[in-house]
């Protein structure tokens, strides 16, 4: 009985789709695989209308001439891993029109699930239109987000370089992170590099302090005094040897970044020079060692700086995640959501069933949050609304709801060129207390009162 219950729900559901008029009738689908992909054309295209190709460039050729020949216009796929970008990049060159689609809209394959029967499944929902394109920027911001993304990868092997070689120091007793609160600083690396040299004086390693050390020299000294193994001391040389190598390969990585942003389109004149933001910090480890500020203001003719809590790194990372073409979103909201910071509530029968947000994997939002968070000491209007916000709500949803604001902030900016201008902490309090009793005014006349404001005598 179970059985033929669920066939007669599958006859219905493809007497459903039977009945939608066609929007794309040249529409292929494609079940992406590591080894093989299974493609499926519309029937009578081909004796066989599913066929399987491998994953070699000249199986790739093979399939896109197969795809012209079956007369087809539109292919449709699934963001499969990264086996998916060779083919996208191969079908676009032939001048089909490509869509990759997020596999959750598609999951929903009637009966036992099969390369077959998933191509097919994809091409006959594209050929309805019941699939949306996910988004893809332009190539010159693909470049860009490669280049970004190795250069996030190579700052993290070198953080990991860093705990490995506190952790050989600790072994060793010596606890030279207890009066330094950076040992990746200056004072820390010339002494970390003359430690591997052969220097086991505590003294001599202690004439290395910066100005800046609060802890003297005599408290450097008793740190570093401790049990010098070999074996830790050879870990000690090989990490910071990694080290070395980790902070050349950002550099190359900033010179090719630099490179490419020279090459984009420029909406206004790039400033001379660097420039800093009012209210901003001062250079932060591991920047960039180019003008990147300038450059994103060249490309994008807005400062995304000049909003609190948005450094020249989190701009760098919005932008080359999401390029500076806001068309692909026709509203701040939407754009708000595709990043996953709005409320995503599930609601059924009227009931709200579950509250909160998608779960979106995003470095701009977590860039945005990171922002949100930062904001936690500024100075600023968007610094006086988080503070409150984080003592109403807690601090999870405070910082989701900044990234939200700051979020829509970037969307104006580089769709209407709008500039940033902070009113002040001062103006949004007052705004607030205009607010506050404005509600309280309100509930006063619901409830048949009048407020009667207290006078200095009355004091």
């Amino acid at each position: 009985m179970a059985k033929q219950v669920q066939k007669k729900k599958e006859a219905q559901k493809a007497d459903t789709l039977e009945g939608l008029p066609p929007l794309n009738r040249n529409a292929a689908g494609i079940d992406v695989g590591s080894a093989a992909h299974y493609v499926a054309v519309p029937a009578g295209r081909d004796a066989e209308p599913v066929q399987e190709f491998g994953s070699f460039t000249a199986d790739l050729h093979r399939m896109a001439q197969w795809l012209k020949a079956c007369r087809v216009d539109t292919v449709v796929m699934q963001a499969t891993g990264v086996y998916w970008t060779a083919l996208y990049d191969m079908l676009e060159s032939y001048g089909f029109e490509v869509n990759v689609v997020n596999a959750r809209h598609t999951k929903t394959l009637p009966g036992r699930k099969t390369d077959v029967l998933e191509c097919q499944w994809l091409q006959k929902l594209h050929t309805f239109g019941l699939l949306n394109n996910s988004f893809r920027p332009a190539e010159e911001i693909r470049v860009l987000r490669s280049y970004m993304r190795q250069r996030e990868n190579l700052v993290t092997a070198a953080g990991t370089a860093i705990q490995h070689m506190q952790k050989a120091l600790t072994e060793m007793n010596l606890q030279l992170a207890n009066v330094i609160s950076d040992i990746s600083g200056t004072t820390g690396m010339k002494i970390l590099r003359d430690i591997v040299k052969g220097e086991r004086d505590p003294q001599k390693l202690a004439m290395h302090k910066h100005g800046r050390i609060q802890a003297s020299r005599e408290e450097i000294a008793r740190s570093l005094e401790g049990t010098w193994r070999p074996e830790l001391l050879f870990v000690l040389k090989q990490s910071l040897d990694l080290y070395d190598t980790y902070l050349e390969k950002i550099r190359e990585c900033d010179r090719r970044i630099d490179e490419h942003l020279k090459t984009m389109e420029s909406k206004v004149d790039a400033p001379q020079g660097p420039q800093q933001s009012p209210g901003k910090r001062g250079p932060r480890k591991h920047q960039p060692h180019f003008d990147v500020q300038g450059q994103l203001y060249r490309i994008t003719g807005v400062d995304l700086t000049r909003i609190d809590g948005v450094n020249v790194q989190t701009a760098q990372t919005i932008i080359s995640e999401i390029g500076v073409e806001m068309s692909r979103w026709k509203s701040e909201k939407q754009f708000a959501s595709w990043l996953g910071l709005c409320p995503d509530n599930r609601i059924s029968g009227g009931k709200v069933l579950k509250r909160g947000t998608r779960h979106v994997v995003n470095r701009a939002a977590t860039a945005l949050r990171l922002a949100a968070w930062g904001l936690l000491r500024s100075q600023s209007a968007l610094g006086a609304k988080f503070r409150r916000l984080r003592s109403r709500l807690g601090a999870p949803k405070a910082i989701t709801a900044m990234a939200h604001l700051l979020t829509r902030l970037i969307y104006r900016m580089l769709k209407f060129g709008h500039e940033y201008v902070d009113k002040g902490m001062e103006y949004y309090e007052t705004k607030y207390r205009q607010q506050q009793l404005a509600w309280v005014t309100k509930q006063a006349a619901a409830l048949n009162m009048q407020l009667i404001p207290i006078t200095r005598d009355a004091r």
